[in-house]
């Protein structure tokens, strides 16, 4: 059995929001025509972790927004409503979702986000490769991916990529 990987895989503006202040994530979309290797990064994925923001930003755009079989895990503490069969509320109890998750073999783990989710994952030492879609637009305010607070983390450099309309990839892997 293998252990799966705990993977944050997400885009931010050359100044560091992954949204604006609102939350919209307008910005992204001229970027929607260029295949930057999701297909490819989904078939790596059995299970979805993320905030309850982040879930009913996906679920008002009708999803499902992901390619092939999968579970997603919505850490909340309030009801999700009818989720679909695949989704599954936790409690914010990330040390026990790491453990449980690592125990459960099988394909890679998707820190889907928002950035609180994120960051509660880096700041219990459980994220082993960060891929880091840098769009080229600044938006001077907005939510940033990391926040103040979090341990220090050594990472290792595992490579880039760059993209049409000026879009680069930065990979890293725990240290």
């Amino acid at each position: 059995m293998t252990t799966p990987s705990f993977r944050l895989h997400i885009a931010q503006s050359l100044d560091g929001f992954i949204a604006r202040s609102n939350g919209s994530t307008d910005f992204l979309r001229p970027f929607d025509e260029v295949d930057y290797g999701f297909s490819q990064f989904c078939k790596q994925i059995g299970t979805i972790v993320m905030g309850r923001k982040a879930y009913d930003i996906a679920s008002s755009l009708g999803g499902p927004w992901f390619e092939g079989p999968s579970s997603t895990i919505v850490i909340t503490s309030t009801p999700l409503g009818n989720p679909p069969p695949t989704v599954a509320r936790v409690g914010a109890d990330i040390a026990r979702l790491v453990t449980a998750l690592r125990k459960s073999g099988g394909k890679d783990v998707w820190i889907m986000g928002g950035a609180m989710t994120a960051n509660a994952f880096l700041n219990a030492g459980a994220i082993d490769r960060i891929d880091l879609f840098v769009v080229p637009v600044l938006l001077g305010d907005g939510i940033p991916l990391f926040t103040p607070g979090r341990p220090e983390a050594a990472l290792k450099f595992a490579g880039s990529q760059t993209f049409d309309k000026g879009l680069a990839r930065l990979s890293y892997i725990r240290a």
